[in-house]
């Protein structure tokens, strides 16, 4: 498909984040389908409103244009939805995922990489919810990897139910994407869910464990690791 729109919101991205003086830390580039070797699903931990692009980001050095499942709010709104039809995006309807899905199908089907959001939502927490089930079903439909891929640091910028804070510091940002997953026609959802949370969880301690800012006393912190967020829920 054409890509007129991607490359200069590239572009446009590229230099806010060096407005920003965002310090990236992108690990497991090697574990993302090159050009030649089709599709895949990156599911994402969800910690701020910059996520869909901060990801985007850090697959561009494999040369891939990642596909976003985002909500159908988005999409009817008059700036930012020509953006993301421009972009090839795919609008999420909640109460009607049904096109949604066929259309992230067929975009897997044809060598795309899409982004999902398997939470649904911000964590306000910063811990990993519980996942909804369309990555894996998504998975079993297609047979191709899921990339479990984390985000460290984007919620330090603009989150939910705190103040964005757009001045320019060199917050470091960590994006890892991890080993593939494969998940086969007829396992079962639930425990396919399990197995990727857990792997999502892994590598988001493993990522904390190496961020060089302490979270200690920290707003974007979890209270696992000593910060100020609210508790998790689940």
């Amino acid at each position: 498909m054409a890509d007129l729109v991607y490359p200069p919101v590239i572009v446009a991205l590229r230099s806010f984040w060096k407005y920003l003086g965002l310090r990236f830390d992108f690990r497991g580039l090697e574990n993302l389908p090159d050009r030649n070797h089709g599709g895949a699903i990156l599911a994402i931990n969800h910690v701020s409103y910059l996520d869909f692009a901060l990801a985007g980001t850090a697959a561009l050095p494999m040369k891939r244009y990642v596909r976003f499942m985002a909500k159908k709010e988005l999409f009817d709104n008059k700036i930012v939805g020509p953006l993301l039809r421009g972009m090839h995006h795919i609008s999420v309807d909640r109460d009607s995922g049904s096109a949604s899905f066929v259309a992230a199908l067929r975009a897997l089907k044809a060598g795309e990489i899409i982004g999902i959001f398997p939470e649904a939502t911000i964590s306000v927490s910063f811990e990993i919810k519980e996942l909804k089930s369309g990555v894996i079903r998504l998975a079993q439909a297609t047979d191709v990897p899921v990339i479990p891929t984390i985000i460290w640091g984007s919620q330090r910028i603009w989150t939910k139910k705190v103040p964005r804070n757009l001045r320019r510091r060199k917050v470091p940002i960590s994006v890892t994407f991890g080993e593939p997953m494969y998940f086969k026609k007829g396992e079962d959802v639930a425990a396919s869910e399990a197995l990727l949370r857990q792997k999502m969880l892994d590598i988001l301690h493993q990522v904390q464990e190496q961020y060089p800012d302490s979270h200690v006393n920290q707003r974007w912190a979890p209270v696992r690791l000593g910060g100020n967020a609210p508790a998790p829920l689940n």
